[in-house]
């Protein structure tokens, strides 16, 4: 049970600053032990940030005060309890009619686009607002500004998560200012709002209006923009006809995607994308103090970077090329920690695994027979976020 360190310069590469842990014992145990590793660099920024991005941040009074994911002190059960309680499982399990309509709403809208013009981006017409309307709607915030919130998570995904250029870098920050611009007016305008939201929830427990940006900004991105992608990465793998239904050997594309059309072959293709391939294949810890795991020596303030689904991880986890990898084989063994472990586990798990499997039947029932246009789009490649930017199809033969 030791950790793979890959903290060497490797030739043609950049030097990974992380020590790696990839075996799955081993990553649970990190997890499980958060007096020993910290979650206080979850939400840091992967590329440091430069002062005209800091500054345009500044002027907005932008502050990430540790509250949930980022929090390792003993506030963190308390304000947790309070947003487990929006994601409880009778609520999750209430919202699954809605999940469908918004499913076939979207379906259709796809199916008439490929209709009118031959083709579509199931990104934006399948996968992108269903899980955004349903993230506003458990929440009990107003549905609203819908395509800003899918810019600003990808933005904010990057500045926080990639690797972008000074000049990149600036424009991401004024994209985040604006977010945290928008969230304060969301949050001071909830606080006054009729019925039960989250930040009505979470004031009466305490909780600053910083404090309660600094929850929204990464709830409001990681409990939507997370579950388009993973829909959006199981919807191109389908159509490509990687293997990703349970079983051995490679599917026929347009086999694999019939059986995704019933409500097995859907949450089959969700459970084999999760464990190979998913969303979030990477997560970030810091030793709070020197420590061991296994028998390797870990120093205080070693970053660590933790292996949560498939085998991602290679020595260029620094840089800002991160080839495409296709998934091969069966699940690993870490499918299980793919939501994490343990006091800090994704509170959103079975309602983005519900949302998948929903969105991805209602798509392939509603469009027999596509073919995919783009077969090498371009894909999402940050440090803890994966998924195609585009999943291009035309109509083909029922």
């Amino acid at each position: 049970m030791n950790p793979t360190l890959l903290t060497t310069e490797v030739p043609g590469q950049a030097r990974c600053p992380y020590l790696v842990v990839r075996d799955p014992e081993a990553v649970r145990e990190v997890l499980h032990r958060p007096e020993d590793f910290s979650p206080a660099n979850a939400l840091l920024a992967v590329t440091p940030l430069t002062g005209p991005a800091l500054r345009v941040l500044q002027r907005v009074r932008f502050a990430l005060p540790p509250v949930l994911a980022s929090n390792d002190t003993d506030t963190h059960a308390g304000i947790r309890k309070i947003v487990a309680g929006f994601f409880s499982p009778a609520k999750v399990s209430a919202m699954e009619p809605r999940i469908r309509e918004l499913a076939q709403e979207a379906a259709a809208k796809a199916a008439e686009e490929l209709a009118r013009s031959g083709e579509t981006d199931l990104v934006q017409t399948v996968a992108a607002f269903p899980p955004a309307v349903v993230m506003l709607e458990l929440l009990g915030l107003p549905v609203k500004d819908l395509e800003d919130i899918k810019r600003w998570g990808v933005d904010s995904m990057e500045l926080f998560w990639g690797w972008p250029s000074p000049e990149q870098q600036l424009q991401l920050a004024k994209s985040a200012a604006e977010f945290y611009v928008w969230l304060r007016q969301l949050v001071t305008d909830s606080l006054n709002a009729p019925g039960r939201n989250l930040f009505k929830s979470l004031a009466t427990h305490g909780l600053s209006v910083p404090e309660m940006c600094s929850l929204g900004y990464f709830l409001l991105i990681a409990g939507q923009e997370t579950t388009t992608q993973l829909v959006s990465t199981a919807l191109f793998r389908l159509l490509e006809g990687s293997d990703v239904v349970e079983g051995t050997g490679r599917l026929d594309g347009s086999r694999s995607w019939k059986d995704a059309a019933s409500p097995d072959g859907s949450r089959s293709v969700i459970s084999h994308v999760l464990a190979t391939e998913s969303s979030v294949p990477t997560w970030r810890r810091v030793a709070a103090l020197d420590t061991k795991l296994g028998d390797d020596l870990v120093p205080a303030g070693a970053e660590i970077l933790l292996e949560l689904s498939g085998n991602l991880i290679t020595a260029d986890a620094a840089s800002p090329v991160r080839p495409p990898r296709k998934t091969t084989g069966q699940p690993s063994k870490a499918s299980a920690l793919v939501f994490g472990s343990g006091v800090h586990r994704c509170l959103g798990a079975k309602l983005a695994e519900l949302e998948a499997a929903i969105i991805v039947q209602e798509a392939a029932e509603a469009l027999p027979g596509i073919t995919l246009r783009d077969t090498d789009p371009d894909w999402i490649r940050f440090l803890s976020f994966q998924a195609p930017r585009t999943v291009t199809v035309a109509r083909g033969q029922p």
